[in-house]
């Protein structure tokens, strides 16, 4: 009986350290309608993360599978970022922010995002909050360079919904 005990105290420990893992593979949703995107960043108060990545990328896979797959996975960010992609190259077509069809070539355009790995963080309206994050110039200082962007982009999200933009 004591066993018993011991086993359903270590089963517990495991389930609790794999968390979200233990749920099944986690991945970077892909941005396709940006009304629903910004309506549940809006709920949740926080800026949106968008990776513009193409296949073939091997930087890009670096950021996702590195950087953005861990941070979804950890829950940590919950509170701080919605994150999402969009793939270039590829001819597809996303919703706008004004509900609107837009290629994604075109939409990475906008935000002047014409290299991969590009990150941009927008607010709900689809305004810019922060530098965009172009290219992978370090990897041991990219996660501090990702996490230094979206502090800026909360400060001024928090900062333009009390008045101070």
């Amino acid at each position: 009986m004591k066993s018993t005990g011991i086993t359903a105290v270590f089963l517990a420990g495991v389930l609790a350290l794999c968390g979200p893992a233990a749920a099944g593979p986690v991945t970077v949703p892909l941005a396709t309608d940006l009304p629903a995107e910004a309506r549940e960043a809006a709920a949740r108060r926080v800026p949106i993360l968008i990776l513009f990545s193409q296949p073939e990328c091997g930087y890009c896979e670096l950021v996702k599978e590195e950087f953005l797959r861990p941070m979804i996975r950890s829950g940590e960010y919950e509170d701080k970022v919605l994150i999402r992609r969009v793939e270039l190259g590829t001819y597809d077509t996303l919703l706008d922010f004004d509900g609107g069809e837009v290629e994604a070539d075109e939409f990475a355009h906008r935000y002047g995002a014409s290299l991969t790995p590009t990150v941009v963080f927008l607010d709900a309206d689809g305004r810019p909050l922060a530098p965009n994050l172009v290219g992978v110039v370090a990897v041991d200082f990219y996660g501090g360079d990702l996490d230094a962007r979206i502090d800026e982009a909360r400060a001024r999200l928090h900062a333009a919904r009390l008045g101070r933009r």
